[in-house]
């Protein structure tokens, strides 16, 4: 059975290694509230402004990075946080809610693992993840390459960017509370394990096994077993996705707020909530055509007016799926694999709008094209980056050494401190890799290729 009191531990990992805090820079705030300020200040936070959410390397500032989407995941989670704690506060939290001052703590746990769950998100998005699995695919002794990098998924290299990765002073980490990187993890199992709890993929890389380990003994958990609040920010994640990428699409010129309502209004699953967003939406569309606007500015404020009617139906229809299953969620009797939005009544607007979003957005030529050049940029670097890292102290290899060097230090302190194994240096490889934002891939990759033209 989970208990509040030990899944919001704000103990940090530090401390239970006998550590303690001695700057005092934390007066007038909880512990869950200054885990968000630290990654909100975190360079790899600001990267997020260059790494595409869905259209890489877009000129139009309106159009959504991974940072803005970022940002409005957070919001969402923040949202339903305050919602759970002032509203659903005894049923959700029990008794002792003012003890565990849940109005503060919820919203800004939510709050901060909503800004930090892309962070260990490669450039060009999922297509970035899926060239660094193709290209470890493709070396000849793949055979002996872990899972860890033939399935890279960046929700892994996010925990170890916050835990490992990302230094203060020490190799803490931003040295956040247990319980956020509890609430952290949407796939809480470690590569290998066979105890996935009914998710999709590992979220944990073997080389975190002590690292998560260590959460889960703190917070009461175990693998295969998500903290209460994942499932919130999952779902934060999911409405997103559906209605933000939505929007950008016909922002990018793809499609029109009419291609969309037809869409929905034609989808075999269309139910009453289907229908009341449209109508909704239709509704505002009308009375704008009585302004003087031009197509360009009526398609974008019918968008807004959609996004707007679409999320707020889909964070109340979360919040009262998380509320009504709230006891089977800590009794630990919740279905393997149970998602908010996927059982609420917006399970098929969600549905329904990422089809839109896939088939005018994601396949779209331009899109598609763009998507291949960022691959053969991340295969190429990859390769560049083994040579470096596998000839890093070899002298007569000078433009590998050149490269090695242009790593990050932190990374290459905490490399130099493994037993530079083939999995040390796949990890390597990986943690260069995703922490370059995609104008500086591209940069750099131009410099590198030059360089080798030049000798």
């Amino acid at each position: 059975m989970l208990t509040w009191e030990r899944l919001l531990n704000q103990s940090r990992r530090k401390e239970l290694h006998g550590s303690t805090e001695t700057i005092g820079t934390g007066i007038g705030r909880t512990e869950f509230e200054r885990d968000y300020d630290r990654i909100l200040f975190a360079t790899p936070t600001r990267r997020l402004a260059d790494k595409t959410q869905v259209f890489p390397m877009e000129e139009n500032d309106s159009v959504r990075t991974r940072l803005t989407h970022s940002f409005e995941v957070s919001n969402l989670a923040r949202s339903i946080g305050v919602r759970l704690s002032f509203e659903y506060a005894e049923k959700v939290f029990g008794e002792d809610h003012e003890k565990l001052q849940v109005k503060r703590n919820i919203p800004s746990i939510l709050a901060a693992v909503g800004l930090a769950h892309d962070l260990g998100n490669p450039p060009f998005g999922h297509q970035g993840e899926l060239a660094m699995q193709q290209w470890f695919a493709e070396q000849k002794h793949s055979d002996h390459i872990s899972a860890d990098f033939l399935s890279f998924d960046g929700n892994a290299q996010t925990f170890r960017l916050l835990t490992r990765l990302q230094l203060l002073n020490d190799q803490f980490g931003l040295n956040l509370t247990v319980g956020t990187l509890a609430a952290l993890l949407k796939y809480p199992s470690i590569y290998g394990s066979q105890n996935k709890g009914g998710f999709k993929k590992h979220g944990i890389f073997v080389s975190e096994t002590e690292i998560i380990n260590e959460v889960w003994a703190e917070t009461g958990l175990a693998e295969g077993v998500r903290h209460p609040l994942a499932y919130v920010m999952e779902a934060c994640d999911d409405i997103a996705y559906s209605v933000i990428d939505a929007e950008d699409t016909v922002k990018k010129g793809y499609a029109s707020f009419y291609d969309l309502m037809d869409f929905l209004e034609s989808t075999p699953g269309q139910d009453e909530t289907i229908k009341n967003v449209v109508h909704a939406a239709r509704k505002k569309n009308t009375e704008f055509k009585k302004e003087n606007l031009s197509s360009r500015e009526l398609n974008d404020i019918s968008m807004q007016m959609f996004r707007v009617k679409a999320i707020s139906e889909m964070v109340s229809a979360a919040t009262t799926v998380f509320v009504e299953n709230i006891e089977k969620i800590m009794s630990g009797t919740i279905p393997p694999g149970f998602e908010l939005i996927k059982n609420s009544s917006c399970s098929e607007l969600c549905k329904a709008t990422k089809s839109f979003d896939y088939r005018h957005g994601f396949q779209h030529k331009d899109v598609l094209r763009l998507e291949l050049q960022g691959s053969n940029y991340i295969k190429s670097m990859m390769g560049m980056l083994w040579d470096a890292v596998d000839k890093e102290d070899d002298a007569d290899f000078p433009f590998e050494r050149y490269v090695y060097g242009g790593i990050s230090e932190n990374y290459r302190r905490i490399y130099m401190a493994s037993d530079k194994s083939t999995y040390a240096k796949c990890q390597l490889v990986c943690d260069a890799l995703s922490g370059m934002t995609e104008s500086y891939l591209i940069k750099k990759h131009t410099e590198f290729k030059s360089l080798i033209n030049a000798t």
